[in-house]
């Protein structure tokens, strides 16, 4: 299976990538976002509790299912004011 993984905000400046593409056999978001913090120290931005995530563009938890080809986003909370 290949996942398009896109990063924004915070995430995109610490790990210094727009995003990549994954390739694995990744049931759920949470298996990508496991499969990231395994590729080194810098992944650990990904380890917070208030992480936020996308797949295909829509918002959603990180037990969302995925399929071949899926795009999955991570972004940090948003706040306006």
């Amino acid at each position: 299976m290949k996942i398009n993984v896109v990063y924004f905000a915070r995430y995109r400046e610490v790990l210094r990538l727009d995003g990549e593409t994954l390739e694995g056999d990744f049931a759920r978001i949470e298996d990508v976002r496991q499969a990231l913090l395994g590729k080194g120290e810098a992944y650990a931005v990904l380890a917070g509790q208030n992480l936020m995530c996308a797949r295909n563009q829509d918002l959603c938890r990180t037990d969302e299912t995925l399929a071949d080809g899926d795009e999955v986003a991570f972004f940090p909370p948003v706040t306006g004011g």
